[in-house]
């Protein structure tokens, strides 16, 4: 999303290539054997893992020191949602499902305080850029295997969401509900998998937001 945000503001030109890792091209094969995306690639340059295609782009790529904040109460609030998540879908419980929605409210009342459209100010950082793909994740993949819903008295939550998905930063670097889902499918015991008549469906993209959120001014 780092770099959707930086092709948005026009400081690069990126080039996004899907892969399907059950079936990938042989030169993949060749050039990564089994690493998994992301993969970043800069003038010939193979770059792997998160943390170091981050730093790339910090260093690297024009604009992308701006990107790149620093603010300890932020970086707390991001961490660990995804295991949080994560933990939820695993155990099915009200622990776990309690403990995911404190961390929400906890982001909640941060964005109510900053009153601002992103999680530092009115211009996107890096911060927001791993937030949204989680609250995604969670809005996708709570509800299908949960029925958890984000609840719409979070407003500074949704009025975030809301924010984000205005942005083709997000939209265009955001899988399809299928694809969220099929992913947490392959981490359930057993591995299941897409079956053959949700692979045919055409892909859903969940930006709805509460009538209440979407009608503020």
């Amino acid at each position: 999303m780092d770099l959707y945000l930086l092709a948005e503001l026009k400081t690069i030109s990126l080039k996004v290539t899907t892969v399907d890792m059950q079936k990938p091209p042989p030169d993949f094969r060749t050039n990564f054997e089994a690493t998994p995306p992301p993969i970043l690639i800069d003038n010939g340059l193979a770059v792997l893992e998160n943390e170091k295609i981050e730093r790339h782009i910090m260093k690297n790529v024009p604009g992308g020191h701006n990107l790149f904040v620093q603010d300890k109460e932020v970086a707390t609030l991001v961490e660990n949602l995804y295991s949080k998540l994560k933990l939820m879908l695993l155990k099915k419980d009200d622990t776990k499902t309690n403990s995911l929605m404190s961390h929400l409210r906890k982001i909640n009342e941060h964005l109510g305080r900053k009153g601002t459209r992103f999680l530092t100010g009115d211009t996107m950082c890096c911060f927001d850029c791993e937030l949204m793909p989680r609250l995604q994740h969670i809005r996708v993949a709570g509800k299908y295997f949960l029925d958890f819903d984000i609840p719409v008295e979070l407003a500074h939550l949704w009025r975030y969401m809301y924010h984000m998905y205005q942005l083709d930063a997000f939209t265009q670097s955001c899988p399809a509900d299928q694809d969220i889902i099929n992913h947490y499918k392959l981490q359930q015991v057993g591995g299941m998998k897409m079956k053959k008549h949700e692979e045919l469906e055409t892909p859903t993209f969940t930006t709805s937001i509460p009538v209440s959120i979407a009608t503020e001014d």
